[in-house]
């Protein structure tokens, strides 16, 4: 088949070299256009840009599929590029109608979550910030609504206890990958059994805020714990700011403490509202480097009821 792969963070990667070390031939990658980063604002390309080019395929960056003369252009190109199908995996921009219903086999998304639960941009996130057990890579015909399209196969895994963000994203990315080929293969046997997506069993993933990361030691140690695991936390330490990047709930009941308060200096373990304490394992103190909180805690000398925050 001729397909056009549409994508942009390293999360599409592995669907990208599916795809190129496949039998199948790419006739068009489009991606999202390069953002200058760093103190020299120099333009970087996306991941999937680089990836591309890896390969020697031929690149496309409009900064609109749906407006203005980017728009014409892409829908030129993508006529001459004549897909059988466009595969697409995390891109940042909504298809028009025109495009879904442009190549032969239509449009196929990869989107990190078992359908129809957590639909949206920031899926990985909030099974996380919810505290699921479960999560997945689920294949789906595209329609006009957001991930709203028929499925077709659904791959899950369990979520460690501790597991982070990085380390689901990273898991997740790989498995999209996996379940392009098996889907792309199930096509061309003529195997693919849709199923329409029960609306009433969706749930919705909005884009993450920075503000999300401010910890509250009010709510519960599970909560706390889910919130650094899925976004990052921060809190403030001696009036500087403390990123916290991984934890681990503590078998400890602290009631008579107040919410916020180290209870446990040897360990950083701090007092959450439903008197259960959550330990911080690797942090990161203002104006300093990461590190595991054994590091920091060789040169840091805490005080038991010190509050944060």
């Amino acid at each position: 088949m001729k397909i056009v792969f549409m994508g942009t963070p390293d999360f599409a990667v592995p669907c990208l070299r599916t795809l190129a070390e496949s039998s199948h031939e790419v006739t068009a990658v489009f991606t999202q256009p390069d953002k200058p980063k760093g103190r020299g604002y120099k333009l970087i390309p996306t991941p999937v840009k680089a990836a591309a080019l890896e390969y020697g395929l031929p690149v496309y960056q409009p900064l609109s599929l749906r407006k203005g003369d980017d728009a014409a252009e892409a829908m030129s190109i993508l006529r001459e590029a004549a897909p059988d199908l466009i595969v697409v995996t995390a891109y940042g921009q909504i298809l028009p109608k025109e495009v879904l219903e442009l190549p032969k086999y239509g449009c196929i998304n990869i989107h990190a979550s078992l359908l129809p639960k957590y639909r949206g941009a920031a899926p990985i996130n909030w099974v996380l910030l919810n505290g699921e057990k479960e999560t997945g890579v689920t294949s789906m015909q595209m329609s006009e609504g957001l991930d709203t399209g028929d499925m077709l196969i659904k791959k899950s895994t369990e979520i460690g206890e501790n597991e982070t963000y990085e380390e689901l994203y990273a898991r997740l990315s790989a498995m999209g990958g996996e379940v392009l080929a098996e889907t792309l293969a199930a096509l061309e046997k003529g195997e693919l059994k849709p199923e329409v997506q029960d609306d009433s069993l969706s749930c919705y993933s909005p884009m993450i805020r920075k503000e999300m990361s401010a910890l509250d030691f009010t709510k519960t140690a599970a909560e706390v714990h889910n919130t650094i695991r899925g976004v990052t936390g921060f809190t403030m330490l001696e009036g500087k700011r403390l990123k916290v990047f991984r934890s681990e709930l503590a078998n400890k009941s602290c009631h008579d403490a107040e919410n916020g308060a180290i209870v446990d200096t040897k360990r950083f373990a701090v007092k959450c509202g439903d008197g259960n304490a959550v330990v911080f394992t690797e942090v990161q103190p203002e104006g300093k480097k990461r590190m595991k909180t054994e590091d920091f805690l060789r040169g840091k000398k805490l005080s038991e009821g010190e509050t944060l925050g």
